[in-house]
């Protein structure tokens, strides 16, 4: 392999993918506001569902063993 073709191979890459970055469709910034919020909420319904879970099972073992 000549260090021409490397080079040239590499100068070839970078062009693809600047080719494939203007192709690429991003998102408005509503669409990131809105997205950004649903994560948030749906983290907040998951966490109060996880922690009640706990709490339940915390409270069924220790009323079996007793403590």
């Amino acid at each position: 392999m000549a260090s021409g073709s490397v080079i040239g191979r590499f100068f070839s890459f970078i062009a693809d993918v600047r080719n494939e970055i203007d192709k690429v469709t991003w998102p408005s910034r509503k669409e990131v506001i809105i997205t950004t919020i649903v994560v948030f909420v749906i983290a907040l319904i998951a966490s109060l569902f996880f922690a009640l879970v706990d709490t339940a099972w915390y409270k069924i073992v220790h009323s079996i063993i007793g403590k």
